[in-house]
């Protein structure tokens, strides 16, 4: 192990740690306290970070943050160092923000839009600061930009390059026009813009206040040496499995377009204290909105082995162990013009998916059942006539994640790829004309197993005004989240229009775009339960019967599911 520098210690290279992943959770509550639109203020769909001045790598990230944005910010943040480098972008100037959402450099879907700064010491600069917030409109199609049967990009909204927004400080007014001339309930978007960048300004004041106590030197001496143990700590992690090759499949429903299954075909290789990960067979690009750029594709990677590993710190370093072949010609290597709006919420969910089925082989005490893995994307976008005005609603939910070895899974958590929560009923009923007719845990949903799948969520939204038109993006509803080592599949993804009194599912199951409602329709979800682990016959009998005592399971779903209330058993089941 190399020694310290003079001015390094074991304690000051663990507050140096602290206080640099503290200076990126206070921008994430600053996004999102200052933040106008539900999505962000109330469900954290957002992320904030401090990355490399050289190379954009990730330095730190906020705990209460994206895990998808992981990856995904440090190749936005590099491709706007390289745009500047060869002159395809105006050079920064202290104050300066560039504004980015081009998924096809170094991006998600349109919606997720990145801001990018650069912080300066010394004339110098020293690292830059990036953060993503989900915009809840960005023009297109339909509102939301959930376009479910786009079949190019410029069909689901506003796509921008790195261009300067804030210049020396200074909001750009001409930009700014441009942008919400674009955009749907474009008054509204001043408070989330000012939202992210008072986010970066603080994360500015207090990495200089970090940076004013320690030195410059010992900061960049300990930012170096937690890239090294974090890359040690992930190789030591990886080393303890069995060398060896371990295969899997998870599937979309469809790309919205073609009603057909994708297919994700993973091998991953475990030699030595690395991961190789090789997704040649999966299927190829696809005609609508499902496809996965590059940058998605491996933060999807990432997250996954977070997930698995999630003591090991959380910087680049982290990564380097974890080899992704380019998976050139398929579906998860979207290149431009194909459309990408269900890439970041719901293909790097079944790419996380594809991980967890591949390395429970490897490590079962550690690895979970498929957990539900959709977003439950629902764009709802209309006029409210009591209050003469639009508005775009956003609604994302979660659902049951998978059973593990040593215990059930949990309910209603947030999706694979974030930490971002569903917004408050009530605050979605006062900023919207809706009214929540049922929200409950979806029973009957979590898959059968020795560790049964938590359960999803059933929500029931009727349109109480006016008239509106509402789009899906969702996945799981053809084939429910896996079981593990002999554990069932969990409920798939079940969605439900309600017009003049007649029911319509979508023929997609999970994705359509602009169906129009007005007052008195309605539309049901109900999100994946999480697959099961182990045998279902293993599950002890008393869990069996306090899930159906609490109404998690019928007496019927348990003798079906479970194998149990059999004849020479009836008194186990005794509620």
């Amino acid at each position: 192990m190399p020694a310290f520098g003079a001015k390094l210690d074991t304690i000051t290279l663990s507050v140096l740690q602290a206080a640099l992943q503290q200076v990126c959770d206070e921008m994430d509550l600053t996004f999102s306290r200052a933040a106008f639109s539900p999505v962000i203020a109330e469900a954290n769909d957002r992320s904030d970070g401090i990355y490399s001045a050289v190379d954009g790598s990730l330095i730190a990230q906020g705990s209460q943050g994206l895990p998808v944005f992981v990856g995904v910010m440090q190749y936005s943040t590099k491709t706007v160092i390289e745009m500047i480098a060869v002159g395809r972008c105006l050079a920064p100037d202290p104050g300066d923000i560039y504004i980015v959402n081009d998924p096809y450099l170094g991006g998600t879907h349109l919606m997720d839009v990145r801001f990018v700064m650069p912080v300066y010491r010394s004339g110098k600069i020293f690292c830059w600061l990036s953060n993503t917030g989900h915009w809840p409109d960005i023009g297109g199609s339909v509102p939301g930009g959930f376009s479910a049967s786009a079949t190019a990009v410029e069909q689901e909204g506003l796509r921008l390059p790195p261009v300067k927004l804030f210049k020396k400080g200074a909001l750009d007014p001409e930009i700014y026009a441009i942008i919400c001339s674009n955009i749907r309930v474009a008054d509204q978007r001043i408070g989330d813009i000012r939202a992210q960048a008072a986010a970066l300004l603080i994360g500015q004041d207090r990495l200089n206040e970090i940076l004013d106590r320690y030195g410059d030197e010992t900061v960049v001496e300990a930012i170096a040496e937690l890239r090294r143990r974090a890359a040690e700590q992930m190789r030591a992690s990886i080393a303890v499995i069995a060398d060896g090759v371990y295969r899997s499949q998870a599937f979309v429903d469809s790309d919205g377009v073609v009603n057909e299954p994708l297919t994700i075909d993973l091998a991953v290789e475990k030699k030595g204290d690395t991961l190789t990960f090789d997704f040649a067979g999966s299927s190829k690009p696809c005609a609508g909105p499902m496809n996965s750029v590059l940058a998605t594709t491996l933060s999807s990677v990432y997250l996954a082995m977070r997930h698995i590993f999630p003591e090991v710190p959380i910087s680049a370093g982290a990564f380097e162990p974890l080899i992704v072949k380019r998976p050139e010609g398929t579906f998860l290597d979207a290149k431009y013009p194909r459309p990408v709006s269900g890439c970041a919420a719901e293909v790097s969910q079944r790419i996380a998916e594809a991980v967890f089925a591949a390395m429970v082989q490897a490590l079962p005490e550690k690895v979970t059942a498929a957990p539900a893995g959709s977003s439950g994307n629902f764009a709802l976008g209309g006029n409210d006539p009591a209050r003469g005005r639009d508005y775009v609603m956003y609604q994302i939910s979660g659902g049951g994640y998978g059973g593990n070895a040593g215990h059930d899974g949990l309910s209603n958590g947030c999706s694979t790829i974030g930490i971002s929560k569903s917004p408050p009923v009530e605050i979605m009923e006062q900023a919207f004309p809706v009214l929540y007719r049922h929200y409950a845990l979806r029973e009957g949903s979590g898959g059968a197993g020795k560790h049964r799948g938590g359960f999803g969520l059933a929500y029931e939204v009727e349109i109480l005004r006016g008239e509106a038109r509402a789009s899906f993006v969702m996945d799981h509803g053809r084939f429910g989240p896996q079981g593990a080592l002999g554990g069932k599949d969990g409920a798939p993804n079940s969605v439900t229009v309600f017009r003049n009194g007649e029911a319509h599912v979508p023929p997609h199951l999970s994705k359509e775009q602009d169906i129009a409602l007005k007052a008195g329709d309605r539309v049901r979800v109900g999100t994946p339960g999480g697959g099961g682990y182990g045998d279902p016959r293993e599950r002890d009998p008393k869990q069996v019967a306090e899930d159906v005592r609490l109404g998690y399971y019928t007496a019927e779903q348990a003798r079906e599911m479970f194998d149990a209330l059999t004849p020479s058993s009836p008194a186990t089941f005794q509620v």
